[in-house]
C-alpha cells in the first residue's frame, strides 16, 4: 500500500499564498510627500500592501474599481471631487470596500460630511502611526476606529441628540452629481469647463447647478461657495482653479 504525498513545493506554494494575503490600502491624498510617507508606513508592516495612489477623489473612483481595496485611506478636501463624494461613489460601486478617512480637518461639517458618506473611520492627520495602523487592521474587518477627539465629539453629539429627541446632524439634500457640480463651481470653473470635466452637456451643468440652488434656496454663485466651504465640499480658503 503506497502512502499518499504531497509536493514539497505545492504545499510551499500554499503556505506563501496564505502568508501574502495582505490588507490592500488604496492611498487618497492630494500631497504626493504624504503619499510617499504614507506607502513607506504601510509597507513595512507585513500585512499591508498599497495597491494605489490617487491625488484626487475623481481619481481615487477609478482607481478603486480597478484595484479593489480592502481599505481606501481618504483625504477630505481635494480638487476636482471632494472626499466626501468619492467615498459616496465608491461605496456604491463597492460596498466591501472600507473608507478610513485621513485628514488635518476635524470640523464637526467635514466629520459629518464623510460619516454621511458611508466612511466608517475618521482620524485627524496628527494621529499616531501606531493609531493609523491600528484603524487600518480595525476597519478591515468591520469595527469603526475614530482619533479621540473625534470620538469624544460623536458622542456628544449622540447624546444631545438623545436627550432632545432629535435625529443627529444630516445633509443628503443634493444627487450626487449636484454635489459634484456644486464643488466645480465653488472652485471657479465656468459651465464650458465644468461640462468638459464631467463629460456633461453645459445644458445639464446648468440644470444640476439650478438645481442645487432651489434644494439648497441659494441665488448666487457666492452663497453656492460659501454654503461649499461650510460643508467641507472644498478646502477653506483653496485658490480658485482656473
Amino acid at each position: 500500500m503506497l502512502a499518499a504525498t504531497l509536493d514539497p513545493g505545492a504545499v510551499g506554494a500554499l503556505d506563501n499564498s496564505i502568508r501574502m494575503k495582505k490588507i490592500g490600502v488604496l492611498l487618497v491624498d492630494d500631497h504626493a510627500v504624504v503619499r510617499q510617507g504614507l506607502r513607506a508606513l504601510l509597507e513595512a508592516e507585513g500585512d499591508i500592501a498599497v495597491v494605489g495612489e490617487a491625488e484626487n477623489g475623481r481619481e481615487a473612483v477609478a482607481l478603486a474599481k480597478k484595484t479593489i481595496p480592502d481599505v481606501v485611506l481618504m483625504d477630505v478636501a481635494m480638487p476636482g471631487l471632494n472626499g466626501a463624494e468619492a467615498t459616496r461613489q465608491i461605496l456604491k460601486s463597492l460596498p466591501s470596500t472600507k473608507v478610513l478617512v485621513l485628514t488635518s480637518y476635524g470640523d464637526e461639517d467635514y466629520v459629518s460630511q464623510l460619516m454621511e458618506a458611508g466612511a466608517i473611520g475618521y482620524l485627524v492627520k496628527q494621529t499616531a502611526a501606531d493609531d493609523l495602523l491600528k484603524a487600518i487592521r480595525e476597519v478591515r474587518g468591520g469595527h469603526s476606529f475614530f482619533s479621540p477627539v473625534i470620538a469624544k465629539r460623536l458622542q456628544q453629539q449622540s447624546r444631545t441628540a438623545f436627550i432632545v429627541g432629535e435625529p443627529g446632524p444630516k445633509s443628503g439634500k443634493l444627487t450626487s452629481r449636484e454635489a459634484e457640480v456644486l464643488q466645480l463651481v465653488a472652485e471657479g470653473l465656468a459651465n464650458k469647463q465644468i461640462a468638459a470635466e464631467l463629460a456633461i452637456s453645459i445644458k445639464t451643468v446648468e440644470k444640476h447647478r439650478q438645481q442645487a440652488m432651489n434644494k439648497l434656496n441659494i441665488h448666487d454663485i457666492a452663497g453656492l461657495t460659501r454654503y461649499a466651504m461650510s460643508k467641507g465640499l472644498v478646502e477653506r480658503g483653496a485658490p480658485a482653479r482656473i
